[in-house]
C-alpha cells in the first residue's frame, strides 16, 4: 500500500488532501506545528478511514530563532526508515501566508521567516524525502502553490515572492531528479472556501479574486483532486503546473456583477 506524506494537513486544504489520498486507499502521514491538531486530525482520519494507516507528526518548520528544524524532519523519516515505511507522495502544503507585511513596517525577520518556511524548509523535506526516493527509482512531489506566483496582491510581498521561488526550485528538481524516476510538480490555486474565507479573514471575501470566469471559487476537494492527478496518474509529467483558480489567472481583470 502507497503512502502520502502531506505537510500542514490538519484542517482546510491540507486536511482535504489527506481525506483524498486516504479515500483512494493510500495510507497517510500528516503534520502540523502543532501536536495537539495532529492528534485530533488523524483521530478524525482513522475514524473516517478505518481501512488505511494514519499517523501524525507534529512539525514546527522553522524554529524561534528563524531557522529551519532540519533535525525534526530529519528524525521523523529515520522514524518511518525504522518502521519500514516508504513515502511515495510527498505534498508540501504547510505555508507562512505572510499576511499584512508591509515594506515599511515589518523587520526583516518577518520576510526571512516566510522564505524558509516556503521554500527553504521544503527544500529540506525534498532533498530528505528524495534520498529515499532514489534508492527506489520512483516517488513523486506536488506542491500546493499559488496563483499568486504570477499574480501579486497588497501587503504579500514575501508570499508572492516564496511561491515564486517555489516554482523556480520546483523546476530545476524536476530536471536534477528526473533520471531517477522522481517526479516534482506544482499545484497552483487561487481563492479557497478556507475558514479564513468563511470568516473573511483580511476581508477576502470581498477580494477581487472571488470573480471569477467560472463564477466560483475552489473547493478543498478541487485542491485535493490536483493533488492526486499529479501523484496517481501523471506518470509522464515532471516540472508541471495546474492552476485551479476557476479561471483567474487568464483574466485581465476580474469582471464584478452590477450591485456588488
Amino acid at each position: 500500500m502507497k503512502t502520502a506524506f502531506i505537510t500542514g494537513a490538519t484542517v482546510n486544504t491540507g486536511y482535504g488532501v489527506a481525506q483524498k489520498f486516504a479515500s483512494e486507499g493510500w495510507n497517510v502521514i500528516i503534520t502540523s506545528r502543532s501536536q495537539s491538531s495532529v492528534d485530533e486530525a488523524v483521530s478524525k482520519l482513522r475514524a473516517e478511514y478505518p481501512a488505511v494507516e494514519i499517523n501524525g507528526y507534529g512539525l514546527e518548520l522553522v524554529l524561534s530563532d528563524n531557522t529551519v528544524n532540519e533535525a525534526r524532519i530529519h528524525e521523523i523519516f529515520d522514524e518511518l526508515d525504522a518502521k519500514g515505511v516508504f513515502v511515495d507522495c510527498l505534498v508540501l502544503n504547510a505555508a507562512n501566508l505572510g499576511i499584512r507585511q508591509q515594506i515599511f513596517q515589518n523587520p526583516l525577520s518577518d520576510f526571512i521567516n516566510v522564505l524558509n518556511t516556503n521554500v527553504t524548509a521544503n527544500y529540506c523535506l525534498i532533498e530528505t524525502a528524495a534520498r529515499r526516493m532514489v534508492e527506489k527509482k520512483e516517488g513523486s512531489v506536488v506542491f500546493v502553490n499559488s496563483n499568486t506566483a504570477y499574480r501579486s496582491v497588497p501587503d504579500r510581498i514575501a508570499y508572492s515572492t516564496s511561491k515564486s521561488a517555489q516554482l523556480g526550485m520546483m523546476r530545476a528538481l524536476a530536471l536534477d531528479l528526473g533520471k531517477y524516476n522522481v517526479r516534482i510538480n506544482a499545484v497552483l490555486p487561487g481563492m479557497i472556501k478556507t475558514d479564513r474565507w468563511q470568516n473573511n479573514y483580511n476581508d477576502c471575501r470581498n477580494a477581487l479574486s472571488n470573480y471569477t470566469p467560472l463564477g466560483d471559487i475552489a473547493e478543498f476537494s478541487d485542491i485535493a483532486d490536483a493533488v492526486w492527478y499529479f501523484a496517481a496518474h501523471a506518470r509522464n509529467t515532471t516540472g508541471a503546473e495546474l492552476v485551479v483558480d476557476g479561471g483567474n489567472m487568464i483574466q485581465l481583470y476580474p469582471i464584478v456583477p452590477e450591485g456588488k
